[in-house]
């Protein structure tokens, strides 16, 4: 129970089933920021007490489970190390695999629970035929957040529970509303949980202290357009930020690290219709043998596109896209679908 209006929804649909329900809380990041009153942050003091208030009012008991050295080495080192690499991480993905059904699972285990149940948007399903568990999207595509839950293993699926992938946010909302419970009008967190006011640059500074020296931006003809002062931060498809004028919207296309150069180019130089992945996980399928036709997100908001994938050696899929995308960011998740089903996932990786 996060303090939010998802999982307060979700901890009551549960009691309505029947279950035995206790609400848990994670601490994942340190005093210092948890006080904060100024921050939107998923583990600030305010959502604590709104989740026990939430839990009062259902009957059933709540605990908070501290796991700021978790959170910490697998979540925030990673976002951290990430960018410092020049890739584009998504520390959801890395929280939910490594902390909600990770760590979490050890407090169930302890506790002989059935089940880890979480506010996510998602769906799953037991396959007859292959005995495999198999993720869906949820009812409500606009908030579908099945893209995140990609890299599960079928042990975590086996025992998770989401109570609210046949439900609209606004049923949800409704259901709030109609319990009395405290979050029902509370607005939904940040993207980066534990990014003090939004401002990723800011974090990734302290949390690095870089003496990254200066170095040119380049367009895609190698001409200088300008002078970056350090390129920790830049992420592919930007636009905002690159302190220049050229009388056109530029983009950053390219990070060079190794020579130190941020290239950047119109719109259409961040098209591409083929990519790798790396590390693939096949959540609802056993890996296939074969080029498969699917839909792949390249992030969490993009918009499916078609594509054929071919197994290119142990956990590598090569990516070709019937009509090319913008913005294929490495570090970023590219995951499969067929209709609503998630057949898997990897990780985008440098050309």
């Amino acid at each position: 129970m996060s303090g939010g209006v998802d999982s307060s929804v979700a901890a009551a649909l549960l009691q309505r089933q029947g279950y035995e329900v206790l609400g848990v809380t994670l601490q994942l990041w340190g005093k210092d920021v948890c006080v904060s009153s100024s921050t939107r942050l998923c583990c600030s003091v305010r959502d604590a007490l709104d989740a026990k208030a939430v839990a009062n009012r259902l009957g059933i008991p709540h605990e908070t489970l501290e796991l700021v050295e978790t959170f910490r080495e697998r979540v925030i080192n990673y976002f951290v190390e990430g960018y410092a690499k020049g890739l584009t991480p998504n520390p959801c993905i890395a929280c939910n695999d490594h902390i909600k059904f990770g760590a979490l699972s050890e407090k169930a285990d302890a506790l002989g629970a059935e089940a880890i149940a979480t506010g996510h948007y998602a769906r799953l399903a037991r396959d007859s035929a292959s005995h495999r568990w198999r993720l869906r999207r949820s009812v409500d595509r606009s908030k579908d957040q099945s893209y995140v839950l990609f890299n599960l293993r079928q042990d975590q699926l086996a025992r998770a529970q989401f109570p609210l992938g046949e439900l609209t946010k606004p049923e949800v909302r409704a259901l709030a509303r109609e319990l009395g419970l405290e979050t029902a009008e509370k607005p939904d967190s940040q993207d980066i949980c534990f990014v003090r006011d939004g401002n990723k640059d800011a974090f990734l500074h302290r949390e690095l202290q870089p003496s990254e020296a200066p170095g040119p931006i380049l367009d895609t003809d190698g001409r200088v357009r300008g002078t970056h002062h350090g390129l920790l931060g830049y992420t592919i498809g930007q636009r905002e930020g690159l302190g220049i004028a050229c009388g056109t919207p530029m983009y950053v296309v390219a990070i060079d690290r190794e020579r130190n150069r941020l290239v950047i180019g119109m719109r259409e130089a961040l098209l591409a219709r083929r990519c790798r992945v790396e590390r693939a996980n096949w959540v609802s399928i056993d890996a296939p043998q074969e080029a498969v036709r699917a839909e792949v997100k390249i992030r969490s908001r993009h918009q499916a596109a078609a594509a054929t994938l071919t197994p290119d050696g142990p956990g590598v899929v090569a990516i070709e896209f019937d009509e090319p995308q913008s913005a294929i960011t490495p570090g970023q998740a590219a995951v499969f679908y067929q209709d609503d089903w998630v057949l898997g996932g990897g990780w985008i990786a440098k050309a």
